[in-house]
């Protein structure tokens, strides 16, 4: 399945640029032009010099030595578009391994230490490798097809001599491919694990040396790089019977084309004839034989199984996309949540339900456990108990699309300004855009900026900026839950407003991680924390009946207001 999908990418590198490819012909046609002529030239020559007719020799010299000024200009034009069309491969692999070890780092939550290698090695292997292995073919093509076709109209005879060797010699490397492809990969494999070996052992060095564990780690690292030794003389064994193939394919014509000299005489040929013949065979056929067989068996091998190597590692794992479900009701059923196994809890037994389409604000003292809260709620942590479901489905499990996440610093990359504010809807329309910036009350920002088109730097905004573009690609999105961890913070208090009953109106659930007591006074409810309880109700509930809400709000010195017949109540699943 991966060498299917390895052999796909380096299809699609080639066919994505059609004209850099057929420009890369043209010129690897003319590097070739040499051979085209060099045998034809030499046996002119010699014949025409035999024969006292120097001028004519000199004719034939001079078209050899043209031939080599064209060879020369087609040499010096190939690499501009052998690099148009490497180049882009390159940029996908490095946009392949990326998202493959984000995403398995986040769905296993190790690292993925590999990744560096295969980044800083095997990417790089691939890319070098490609562009040679694409040289290697071209040289092949062009000089095997220009060497038969010159002994063709020297004397067609010899092509009896030559192409039998020539398939023989292919025949034997071809045998020796699957057993090389096989080593190759133990190869890749031997380095990938001395990789993550040497990674390992770095960040944990100073408790190696502590424990004094330094022979047993030597000795690890060292049946490591022993059985790459073995491999690589592995490879070594094999690239001896290439050297045979070799033999075969490019030296023996030539002993055959001696061999049969005499016979060729009787039946014509001249000694320019003979001379010409063992030219194109020295000088043509031989060296491309020899370049593809130790192209395609060494450089040739260690692309595909690298690149294999890359796709398979690297492959994200398609889990089935759940169904949408009808709405963002939001439960937290006995979560508790601590950062480590005998760390306190920063969430404890707490259960609460966010209907679809209510307003909630979460507040409380700093580092009591807000931001948690959130991140457990979009699934981004798993609770230590308990359970948390977004429609039904563990949030964890929930499609991505289902819910946004903003925190308190944006992230803005490099790109248009259009890019940006659509990247969690791309196919957005200029209409809808238009009301999400309107709604947020980005519109200033745009036309700032120059528009949707303009291209934007991220280290040229300020705060509030990002916080800004942050907030319109959340409303663009299709979430039915969108949770603001201090995502306004530094925006003004009217901006703030702004952006809050924007995101209110809007269809589906909205929590916000009050930063301004104002920001909790807007809300439907309100869910306080304070480490050890949580208490959950309107804003006038809570300030008849928390005191720390009271604290916060800035009214504990003054005297609690009169009951109102409704009282705040501890945070559970029941309907808010």
């Amino acid at each position: 399945m991966n060498e299917v999908r390895g052999h796909r990418v380096l299809a699609a590198a080639l066919r994505r640029q059609p004209r850099r490819l057929v420009l890369f012909g043209v010129w690897s046609a003319l590097e070739a032009a040499p051979v085209l002529v060099f045998g034809r030239a030499v046996a002119g020559a010699t014949d025409a010099f035999l024969a006292h007719r120097v001028e004519a020799a000199l004719c034939w010299l001079a078209v050899l030595a043209g031939a080599a000024v064209v060879g020369a200009v087609g040499a010096t034009r190939v690499y501009g578009p052998l690099a148009a069309i490497v180049e882009p491969l390159r940029d996908a692999l490095v946009r392949h391994v990326v998202r493959g070890a984000v995403h398995d780092s986040v769905r296993t939550g190790r690292r993925d230490d590999g990744a560096v290698a295969r980044l800083t090695q095997q990417v790089e292997i691939v890319r070098d490798t490609f562009a040679g292995l694409l040289m290697i073919v071209q040289g092949f093509v062009f000089t095997l097809a220009g060497a038969l076709i010159g002994l063709l109209t020297l004397m067609p005879v010899t092509l009896l001599l030559v192409v039998p060797p020539v398939l023989v010699g292919l025949g034997l490397f071809l045998c020796l491919v699957s057993r090389s492809i096989t080593r190759q990969r133990q190869l890749i494999l031997a380095e990938e694990r001395i990789a993550e070996s040497a990674t390992a052992l770095a960040a944990g060095l100073r408790d190696v040396t502590a424990c004094g564990s330094e022979e047993a780690m030597a000795a690890s690292a060292g049946r490591l790089i022993d059985a790459q030794a073995a491999t690589a003389r592995s490879m070594a064994r094999l690239a001896a019977g290439r050297t045979v193939a070799l033999a075969v394919g490019g030296r023996l014509p030539l002993l055959l084309i001696l061999g049969a000299a005499p016979w060729l005489v009787r039946h014509g040929a001249t000694p320019g004839v003979i001379l010409g013949s063992l030219t194109y065979v020295l000088q043509g056929l031989s060296p491309a034989l020899s370049t593809i067989i130790r192209g395609v068996g060494g450089s040739g091998l260690r692309l595909a199984v690298t690149l294999d190597r890359v796709m398979e590692a690297a492959e994200v794992t398609q889990v089935p996309r759940p169904s949408r479900p009808a709405g963002g009701d939001l439960r937290l059923c006995g979560v508790s949540f601590a950062y480590g196994p005998g760390a306190a809890p920063v969430v404890d037994d707490l259960s609460l339900r966010v209907p679809d389409g209510d307003h909630l604000a979460i507040v409380g003292p700093s580092g009591i456990g807000k931001s948690t809260l959130s991140l457990l709620a979009a699934g981004l942590l798993t609770p230590s108990a308990g359970s948390v479901t977004l429609g039904g489905v563990p949030a964890d499990e929930a499609d991505p699309d289902d819910r946004a996440l903003i925190p308190q610093e944006a992230y803005v990359f490099g790109g248009t300004l259009r890019d940006n504010l659509c990247y969690l809807r791309p196919g957005a329309s200029d209409h809808a855009l238009d009301r999400a910036v309107t709604a947020v009350g980005a519109g200033d920002l745009a036309e700032r900026l120059g528009g949707y088109r303009a291209e934007v730097s991220p280290e040229t905004l300020s705060a509030g900026e990002r916080q800004l573009i942050a907030l319109v690609r959340a409303y663009l999105s299709p979430a039915r839950l969108v949770i603001l961890d201090e995502a306004t913070c530094h925006l003004d208090a009217l901006a703030e407003e702004r952006a809050e009953r924007a995101f209110a109106s809007r269809p589906g659930s909205l929590i916000v991680i009050a930063h301004r007591m104002t920001s909790a006074r807007r809300a439907r409810h309100i869910l306080v924390l304070d480490g050890t309880r949580s208490w959950l109700g309107t804003h006038e509930d809570l300030l008849a009946d928390c005191g720390l809400y009271r604290e916060l709000h800035g009214h504990w010195s003054a005297p609690p207001p009169e009951p109102t017949g409704r009282t705040g109540r501890e945070a559970s699943p029941s309907p808010a």
